[in-house]
């Protein structure tokens, strides 16, 4: 993987983004559905949960915005939903069930809207866009599951908006290492800054503009 990446660099590719002045949170899939092992598309996502708390804990401080995102489907939606057919484990992410909730240990606030998705990219046929342009945000800083799913489609799509975006490590996961380390190369190399907690906490901290509201 380091001769990857070092092949990737001296090939002009991973350029450093600039980060903004407001950054927002959003937070991928983070729900029960995900974060149980016991449900069929879930994994052990323990770490991944305690670090994005992390960083929401400093986003709230700073009253930066926060956005997540679920998945759930509407029973007239699992047989037209062409993704179920790929991924029928998560035909059990039914809209109303306790699977698409967003797991309480990152305490999410009512003022913190959760965009429901269909498609992997949280951009694809949902208001995000519009969300994160209300609230004044100039840059995301990315966190959930899967790295190699939907934090990489989220990822794709933020960089053809324009919307310069920092991935913590610590804070995505996947259901294995792999996929987990492929895609992390891959985003870093051509669509987002991978970076670390510690950075992620930082950007955070990073005064608003003035009379800046969520």
């Amino acid at each position: 993987m380091a001769e990857v990446r070092e092949r990737y660099t001296s090939g002009g590719l991973a350029g450093r983004l600039r980060p903004g002045a407001r950054p927002a949170v959003v937070v991928i899939d983070l729900i029960r559905g995900f974060t149980d092992p016991t449900c069929p598309p879930g994994s052990d996502l323990d770490a991944v949960v305690g670090a994005t708390r992390q960083v929401l804990d400093a986003a709230r401080a700073a009253t930066a915005p926060v956005l997540f995102t679920s998945i759930a489907f509407t029973p007239d939606e699992l047989d037209s939903t062409l993704w179920l057919t790929k991924m029928p484990a998560m035909r059990v992410l039914l809209a109303e069930s306790p699977w698409v909730t967003v797991d309480e240990r990152l305490a999410l606030r009512p003022d913190e809207p959760v965009v429901v998705k269909r498609a992997a990219s949280g951009f694809n046929g949902t208001d995000l866009a519009a969300r994160l342009d209300a609230a004044g945000a100039d840059s995301i800083v990315l966190c959930g599951a899967t790295t190699s799913g939907c934090v990489r489609a989220t990822a794709i799509d933020a960089c053809a908006l324009g919307i310069p975006t920092f991935v913590p490590r610590e804070c995505v996961g996947d259901r294995a290492a792999g996929p987990h380390e492929a895609n992390l190369l891959d985003i870093d190399a051509k669509y987002a800054d991978v970076t670390d907690l510690n950075h992620a906490l930082e950007l955070l901290r990073i005064p608003s503009p003035a009379g800046a509201g969520r």
